[in-house]
């Protein structure tokens, strides 16, 4: 499969053994009953290693794997509203932002207009700013309110490490809960 005429060989103990012909890597290679795998196909010339393909593979996806695992998905969450929502019902919506925001994810507020309801923009953009103003404290504004067709939407993303700050302010709790505790 390595269509060149010499590599850069490193021997099965990762000794680096020098630019050979490949025939005589291939030789090395089967002396030594490993494979001959191209790891660096791109340098001039190819670097090939003598190893196990298979545990090369398996330790391969292992760390891919891992690297999978420490990335750090964000969701966008979205809350919907109307011009004419009431307060009650938006402090529900606005719990479940901060929820989701003290979790880490995004939240995008959109208010939908029907009718009418187009002609008055002001009164969803006073909505906007009140949700904004109420979780000022675990997010800031990433997308200012801006309308779109017969939507206006804002984003909010959370504070960096929100969960630290709150696992410090029950430390802290927990600290004062003793100490009154022990009184």
């Amino acid at each position: 499969m390595i269509r060149v005429n010499e590599v850069r060989l490193i021997g099965p103990e990762n000794e680096n053994i020098g630019v050979v012909p490949i025939q005589k890597a291939m030789q090395i290679a089967r002396d030594a009953e490993l494979d001959l795998v191209e790891v660096a196909p791109n340098s001039e010339p190819p670097v090939c290693r003598v190893m196990d393909f298979g545990k090369f593979l398996y330790e391969r996806t292992k760390k891919d794997k891992e690297a999978r695992k420490a990335q750090t998905k964000i969701e966008v969450k979205e809350i919907r509203l109307r011009p004419k929502t009431n307060e009650h019902h938006r402090g529900f919506k606005t719990r479940d932002a901060r929820k989701w925001l003290l979790e880490g994810n995004k939240v995008k507020v959109t208010i939908r207009f029907r009718g009418r309801e187009i002609t008055y923009p002001e009164i969803a953009l006073e909505d906007l700013r009140e949700i904004a103003q109420e979780l000022a404290d675990v997010a800031i504004i990433e997308q200012s309110p801006n309308i779109e067709g017969r939507t206006m939407g804002m984003v909010l993303g959370p504070l960096k490490s929100p969960a630290k700050k709150k696992a410090a302010e029950n430390q802290d709790s927990d600290s004062q809960e003793s100490q009154t505790q022990e009184a």
